[in-house]
């Protein structure tokens, strides 16, 4: 039987990965994300874990790169500030078939903001961020279950298709208590044909991202466009809930899908039938949930300015039908405040 704790967000996290064999982490510590470094540098010495404290993100960065071209599970933590320095070496990773994993634990910004919940971070991890046509995968836990959940997915997924996996937290599930059931133990013991191990007795391994001119690089970028479009058929998740019958269907990721639980509640208690698609995967973009219902209203909301929205619109039938609703600076909307916009704009 697995083992049910009561556990803050970032070290639920931390110990799924710890136990789903993740022994190397690489990070500078910035909040809302520090514990998750804590975490394993308390863990270390017993677990039998590499930690390094880098100089900067953009060597945390590198560093989970090598150790990824080993075949080893690696991974690290920061949030937007941090995030924004390793695109650099996320756009390498994607473009070098490296599987590891990045968690981004949002804050506002621009610039530094405060150390609170935020999702203005979407466009730089669903969108690339660095240079060149590439995608990473983005996961987005919305309780600390799924911060624990997505310790181990984030990794079968990276492994899978070779790709990088960004996990999208925010200030607000980082820090969040709840109970959550960890994941068994298991030892990893990956033999990947591509991995540097050392070439006795076989053919060298070559990690690049160079290639010999113009049709060359083209056909490596075309062979990546395939693997994305592999992902994206395969891999977009969401999770539904009172969609059927609703007339007005909330989209929202993260901590604020939790406060939108509840505004669905007060709605339909005051006549308004609303349910949400929370998108699970922000990339690949879920656009299959909104295929059955192209003549709901859609309400979207972010903490931001509106990012995930222009996904949204991207996703249904008739754009015209999106409305937007976003807190920013590090406010989150509270249930009545959704319900009262809701009502402004879906009763005459």
């Amino acid at each position: 039987m697995a083992e049910k704790v009561f556990m803050q967000g970032n070290e639920a996290f931390a110990e799924s990965a710890i136990r789903s064999g993740c022994k190397y982490f690489f990070g500078y510590p910035i909040t809302p994300s520090s514990e998750l470094p804590e975490y394993y540098a308390k863990k270390a010495p017993t677990e039998d874990l590499v930690f390094v404290q880098a100089e900067t993100e953009v060597s945390a960065f590198n560093m989970i790169a090598g150790v990824a071209a080993t075949g080893k599970r690696a991974m690290t933590a920061t949030s937007g500030p941090g995030f924004s320095l390793g695109c650099e070496a996320m756009s390498y990773m994607a473009a070098a078939g490296l599987p590891a994993v990045v968690v981004d634990v949002m804050r506002p910004g621009p610039a530094d903001g405060d150390i609170l919940a935020a999702q203005g971070d979407y466009f730089q991890i669903v969108k690339g961020g660095g240079h060149g046509d590439y995608y990473t995968i983005v996961l987005a836990p919305y309780s600390v279950q799924e911060m624990s959940d997505f310790g181990r997915l984030s990794f079968e997924l990276a492994e899978k298709y070779r790709n990088p996996v960004v996990v999208a937290s925010d200030g607000m599930l980082s820090k969040m208590m709840e109970n959550v059931e960890l994941p068994e133990k298991i030892e990893v013991e990956n033999n990947f044909d591509w991995a540097i191990t050392g070439a006795k007795g076989r053919e060298h391994n070559v990690i690049t991202t160079c290639a010999l001119g113009p049709e060359q690089w083209e056909q490596f970028n075309l062979d990546l466009q395939a693997k994305f479009n592999l992902i994206q058929e395969n891999e977009q998740r969401w999770e539904e809930f009172q969609t059927e019958d609703a007339d007005v269907i909330i989209v929202a990721y993260g901590s604020v899908a939790r406060i939108a639980l509840t505004a669905i509640k007060i709605a339909r208690e005051n006549g308004i039938k609303v349910g949400m698609i929370r998108p699970i995967t922000l990339w690949p973009f879920p656009k299959k949930a909104f295929d059955k219902y192209p003549d709901k209203d859609y309400f979207v909301v972010e903490l931001s300015a509106g990012q995930m929205v222009e996904d949204v619109k991207l996703s249904v039938k008739d754009k015209e039908r999106v409305e937007f609703y976003g807190r920013l600076g590090g406010i989150s909307p509270t249930p009545q405040e959704l319900f009262e916009k809701m009502k402004e704009l879906y009763t005459k």
